[in-house]
């Protein structure tokens, strides 16, 4: 008897110690995890942020399709200014401008066109892939909603979006009750329970909460 109360102390003893080895390793497991997999997600929804001001800069507006926005990245052409010459010291404390310049031949200028594509990101990037969540199943597409706001006592209407990666995507696959747990405390705290820009709700120049 004595000694099959000693067997389950022993296996008592290595299951409270194992529980401890768990409770330590798997938010620090969590933890790394969730950092490398953000670190993929934040240069998407910064390529993402690229593309959407360019478009608005050209059309007006930023757009919530994406097909709309790999097209106009793939088929839009970029202006490029090419500048050659400068202005020396004593021609600038002499007040000459850089459009006098420019006129006199002192500088001269040069516009060209390059694909916007290889303009923003590289001739060889995956642009068909930019809609695409990093690490989630079934190839889950980014949240895009965009709005026109008033800010300021004079109500001045500006143009906003956001694009957003929830937690439960990007993280899918890690121990469930970690992630649980951040969501849980992300909401507590009233944040967007994800990595984010931009914000419908309010004019904040497209910045990441990440930032």
């Amino acid at each position: 008897m004595d000694k099959v109360l000693k067997i389950i102390l022993v296996l008592a003893a290595i299951c409270l110690i194992w529980l401890c080895y768990d409770s330590i390793t798997t938010p620090i497991e969590f933890n790394k995890q969730r950092e490398l997999r953000e670190k993929k997600v934040v240069s998407r929804l910064v390529d993402i942020r690229r593309a959407e001001t360019e478009f608005k800069n050209i059309k007006g507006d930023y757009t919530t399709n994406f097909d709309t926005l790999i097209s106009f990245v793939k088929n839009s052409k970029a202006k490029i200014v090419l500048k050659e010459g400068v202005l020396t010291d004593k021609q600038l404390e002499e007040g000459l401008t850089e459009r006098e310049a420019v006129k006199q031949g002192i500088i001269k200028r040069d516009t060209t066109y390059v694909s916007m594509l290889e303009s923003l990101f590289g001739k060889d990037y995956p642009i068909d892939s930019i809609k695409y969540i990093p690490y989630s199943e079934q190839r889950q597409e980014f949240e895009l909603a965009k709005a026109e706001i008033a800010t300021g006592a004079a109500g001045i209407k500006v143009k906003v979006m956001e694009a957003k990666a929830p937690y439960s995507v990007y993280l899918n696959g890690l121990d469930k009750q970690e992630l649980v747990n951040l969501i849980e405390l992300t909401e507590k705290l009233e944040r967007y329970p994800g990595l984010k820009f931009g914000d419908i709700q309010q004019s904040n120049n497209n910045a990441g909460n990440w930032e």
